[in-house]
């Protein structure tokens, strides 16, 4: 027996959304660097358990973008949250949680080609987010002021990008697709009874 489930995207895009804006505001100065602990809890306790059921239901759904693309960000932001919380000081970086992000920037491209071929505006969210990550990681490495600021600019791009997906997302999955998310037909057999796309 087959369960219909609504598309868990909105839900783990809104998640992103949230962590991107809070690590931004530590890049851009918005947030003092003490502030850092309680960013790293608020991703704990937020953001990875948002995300970690997305990718649930993702792969629940069948759907290689939503299960992978959601599951590498829960864990993606349950590591930059581990390491804040137990840095040595107040803004410290790590160069551990730099290569970390510069795999984790890489990986996402995986769930971002799998998305251009039939979901552009989750393409655009996973492709800003593997920019996102690379910037942190190369920032983490060396510690670069201009590397920080164009990470935290580019973070509160995915921060417009996540939340405008997630929006048009959930119109469409709640029967108004008013607003346009790019869309294309899916590739492959579908099995009777078998949404392909979330």
């Amino acid at each position: 027996m087959l369960r219909p489930i609504a598309t868990p995207l909105p839900l783990g895009f809104l998640a992103l959304a949230a962590g991107t804006l809070l690590v931004s505001g530590l890049q851009l100065g918005w947030l003092a660097p003490e502030q850092g602990q309680q960013v790293g809890l608020i991703l704990v306790a937020f953001v990875f358990p948002l995300q970690l059921i997305a990718c649930i239901l993702g792969f629940l759904a069948r759907d290689v973008v939503a299960g992978t693309g959601m599951g590498l960000l829960a864990g993606a932001w349950l590591a930059i949250a581990l390491v804040t919380l137990t840095a040595p000081r107040p803004g410290a970086t790590s160069d551990a949680l730099g290569l970390f992000l510069l795999l984790a920037g890489t990986a996402m491209l995986i769930p971002f080609a799998a998305a251009c071929l039939s979901k552009l505006v989750a393409a655009a969210v996973l492709g800003t987010t593997a920019v996102r990550f690379a910037l942190t990681g190369l920032y983490q490495l060396t510690a670069g002021d201009g590397l920080e600021r164009a990470a935290g600019l580019v973070g509160l791009l995915l921060l417009a990008i996540a939340v405008y997906a997630a929006f048009a997302l959930a119109l469409e999955d709640a029967g108004h697709p008013v607003v346009p998310i790019g869309r294309r037909a899916a590739t492959g057999g579908v099995e009777a009874g078998v949404r392909r796309q979330l």
